[in-house]
């Protein structure tokens, strides 16, 4: 479905909406309006892309809240829309946010967490384009470290006994000349894996730096990033020496040629681009946050921790230790179960920034049986793939599947509504028997019927004090 083209950008420009409706289906059942909703705002940021450029700047994002109970899939799918975009993507609660003057996370803090998940993934891509590189300087430089030493040149005809005793072969500033025959002949008993036991003596880098932490309040975690950073640079970097096999050798080797061949001032040049064209914040528990009365006592202002978030979510730039990050296109999807206050109750400068309002459905019985069977990652797959380890074939009868959505259905309507995490915790008690005597056990199959489900859990359900603790 995913087509080739060639990718200026992390964007999502190859999927169409009913392209990434499809993809999440894979992972998600049902909640189709939410699933719409979200496709149609991330194709709005290619169709953005496109349009003039005078034109580009004055089109906001549409930003989505997504209202509904625990556990209905809110989170899934926004983690999936970054994965099919392959955007930057934040996780938040809104809770964890306070207003200015009290003793919390900054608002900007998230902006700072995205732009520094964008350089890690640029410099990830980075690191993949000049891997080929990287390696044959690794390469290199571990043939320089081998060869000084004429007696431990490696011979075909040498005694396997003088092969096991493990010798140090130490780097000097004057080599001997080697002949090219040599040299690619070590060069091949390396790549094949035969000097894989031998241990080489390398310098590697150690700067641990002085132990600095800074106790910031909200507004002056950046001060954090300055203060360390001028630490580490008055500190000069020392060497140590490590005695350690040739592979684990060549990985440091290649770290170290990476690191030098990446051009940092590129990835985070990128890095920024891609957070404020593509990135992602999901804000959690915005209902949280809703409505203007504080709670007891000089509890945080619910009302001015919106206020903190508006500019945000309106368009504003942050400062962050890798430049100035304007948030005027990161798409902002919130979430919140609403059940006691409403979207109406936040402030109407930002319910004006969250123009697409979506509402989940409450999960039902057939629901979970299909998240339990249809799903790629179906819970039913990943035990089925964990018991596979052990040499188990793990069966599920039809009527077992049903006795376990019925129960987990059951426990939801006695206690809290948790949705399909529900599902975990039943399945977890469901197996726990099993996975503990599956590296003992002898026979290769193991069938879980109706009676098995209901023998293992019927006793737990019927006690409403035990099911709390357990379920």
């Amino acid at each position: 479905m995913e087509k080739n083209v060639e990718k200026k950008d992390r964007s999502n420009e190859v999927l169409t909406p009913r392209e990434i409706v499809a993809e999440l289906d894979k992972y998600i059942i049902g909640q189709d309006e939410a699933k719409r909703s979200v496709a149609i705002a991330l194709r709005n940021r290619w169709r953005r892309q496109q349009v003039p450029r005078e034109l580009r700047d004055e089109i906001a994002p549409k930003n989505i809240i997504m209202m509904g109970p625990t556990g209905v899939g809110k989170t899934e799918i926004a983690r999936r829309l970054a994965r099919l975009a392959n955007s930057p993507f934040l996780k938040v609660e809104a809770t964890k946010f306070t207003e200015v003057g009290y003793v919390g996370r900054d608002v900007e803090s998230m902006v700072r967490d995205l732009t520094e998940l964008a350089v890690n993934m640029a410099k990830k891509d980075e690191q993949e384009l000049i891997k080929p590189k990287a390696q044959e300087l690794a390469e290199e430089r571990l043939l320089d470290i081998l060869l000084p030493k004429k007696s431990e040149e490696p011979q075909e005809e040498e005694d396997k006994e003088k092969e096991r005793i493990l010798e140090v072969v130490k780097s000097d500033s004057d080599k001997m000349e080697i002949s090219s025959s040599t040299r690619e002949k070590l060069r091949r008993m390396l790549r094949s894996g035969k000097l894989d036991k031998r241990y080489v003596e390398l310098e590697v880098s150690s700067n641990p730096g002085p132990m600095v932490e800074i106790f910031s309040n909200a507004g002056l975690e950046e001060m954090e990033f300055n203060v360390k950073e001028m630490f580490g640079n008055l500190f000069p970097s020392k060497k140590k020496k490590r005695r350690v096999k040739i592979p684990e050798a060549l990985d440091i080797l290649f770290m170290e040629e990476s690191q030098r061949l990446i051009d940092m001032d590129k990835v985070v040049e990128k890095a920024v681009r891609i957070t404020e064209q593509n990135g992602i914040i999901f804000l959690d528990e915005l209902d949280k946050v809703a409505g203007s009365e504080s709670g007891q006592g000089p509890d945080v202002s619910r009302e001015g921790v919106q206020r903190d978030l508006l500019p945000i979510v309106e368009g504003s730039t942050v400062a962050t230790k890798y430049g100035m990050v304007k948030t005027d296109h990161i798409l902002f999807i919130a979430a919140g179960a609403f059940n006691v206050s409403k979207p109406s109750d936040l402030l109407p400068e930002l319910q004006g920034r969250f123009p697409i309002r979506v509402e989940l459905d409450s999960l039902s019985m057939a629901d979970f049986i299909r998240i339990l069977l249809e799903p790629k990652n179906a819970l039913i797959t990943q035990y089925r793939a964990l018991l596979a380890t052990e040499g188990i074939e793990l069966v599920f009868q039809d009527e077992a599947v049903h006795e376990i959505a019925d129960m987990a259905s059951k426990v939801n309507e006695r206690m809290e509504n948790i949705g399909a995490r529900r599902l975990h915790t039943v399945m977890e008690k469901l197996v726990d028997e099993i996975s503990f005597e599956a590296p003992d056990m002898e026979a290769e199959q193991v069938t879980i019927s109706k009676a098995y489900v209901t023998e293992k859990l019927e006793e737990i359900l019927e006690d409403e004090n035990l099911s709390r603790y357990i379920l």
